[in-house]
């Protein structure tokens, strides 16, 4: 029994790291041929947002907002995208043996 305390505890300990790994990674998303950049945490939270200055087009500022609104939501998409497979790669070893045999355990496989 002692030994299976230790082993949750080491694999609690390995979660925590690889949280704080997350939430201190950082991944870039774009649109538009990288007119538009946008970086996420290992969260997904918003921490950095460019537009090249190319994609204005004063004759149009119109169609340029829109066009602008449309490459910042594909961007945001783009760096979410990373953000979430970086977050399985990193968590995904960690969490896949917490399904078995721990019925019960909420927000956990088998739960």
């Amino acid at each position: 029994m002692q030994e299976l305390f230790q082993q949750a505890q080491r694999m609690q300990e390995q979660l925590v790291a690889a949280q704080q790994e997350l939430a201190e990674a950082e991944v870039t998303g774009t649109a538009g041929g990288g007119l538009v950049a946008a970086t996420v945490n290992g969260q997904g939270e918003l921490t950095a947002l460019t537009i090249d200055p190319k994609t204005i087009d004063a004759d149009d500022p119109a169609d340029t907002a829109e066009t602008i609104a449309d490459l910042v939501v594909a961007a945001i998409r783009d760096a979410r995208r990373g953000a979430e497979e970086l977050a399985a790669e990193k968590m995904g070893p960690l969490t896949s043996g917490l399904g078995g045999g721990m019925p019960g355990l909420p927000g956990l496989p088998g739960a």
